[in-house]
């Protein structure tokens, strides 16, 4: 099968190069990486023209700063692999874990396979308890509404058929996106699966841009998608 692993970026140059190549080094047959710059400042732009494209099989280069989102969607609509897998552009998330987030999917026991920062004995850094708290507290709450018994649902590391990915009509534009692909799975009645995988968290000074402000918004994306589809 054919893996398309589909990375937004925004501001990441000192990280982009990395990240791409370890993908490319990835032991799970034939992958397809797909980069989406979502409209970087920071010198990005120049370290994908210049030392990517070899490494990459496509680069789309957004039009302004629209989300995280909006990337994947675009990712995803570029994407010709039988699965898909969502990867962030830092390094927080490890391409080693490649095998046991797809196993499920590769073995016919899934259509969806989330990779857990909070199950398993994989190695963590330990970072923010407030952090934590609210993961959790945003995860309990999707979980009441789809009646699924996720343990990370705001975890970056996704991976999806790709006939159900790209079946669903996905409109968020930012960190919205993670509660609003998990109401819209469990509405399709598809078969998720839940994996432990490690986590390399970055502090704020190291480049995290997840805020408070992305928190509430995920909020009401869990009641909005859920209660008015």
């Amino acid at each position: 099968m054919k893996i398309s692993v589909v990375i937004p970026v925004f501001n990441e140059r000192a990280t982009i190069q990395q990240i791409v190549k370890v993908v490319r080094a990835a032991e799970v047959g034939e992958i397809e990486i797909i980069v989406v710059d979502d409209g970087s400042t920071d010198g990005t732009q120049q370290v994908l023209k210049d030392q990517i494209g070899s490494l990459a099989n496509q680069i789309i280069y957004q039009p302004r700063n629209m989300g995280k989102g909006a990337a994947l969607r675009a990712g995803f609509a570029a994407a010709t692999g039988d699965i898909v897998l969502v990867q962030d552009a830092d390094l927080e998330y490890n391409p080693a874990d490649y095998p046991t987030l797809l196993e499920p999917i590769l073995t016919g026991k899934a259509d969806a396979v989330f990779g857990s920062r909070f199950m398993g004995g994989r190695p963590h850094r330990v970072l923010y308890f407030w952090h934590m708290v609210g993961n959790r507290f945003l995860t309990l709450l999707s979980n009441m509404f789809t009646n699924l018994n996720l343990t990370d649902v705001e975890t970056c590391y996704k991976a999806f058929r790709s006939d159900i990915i790209k079946s669903l009509d996905l409109r968020e534009n930012r960190f919205g996106f993670e509660p609003e692909v998990t109401a819209k799975l469990a509405k399709t009645k598809c078969r998720i699966y839940e994996v432990g995988i490690s986590y390399n968290g970055r502090t704020y000074s190291e480049g995290k841009k997840v805020n408070w402000k992305d928190g509430f918004h995920a909020i009401y994306a869990i009641v909005r998608y859920n209660l008015f589809p």
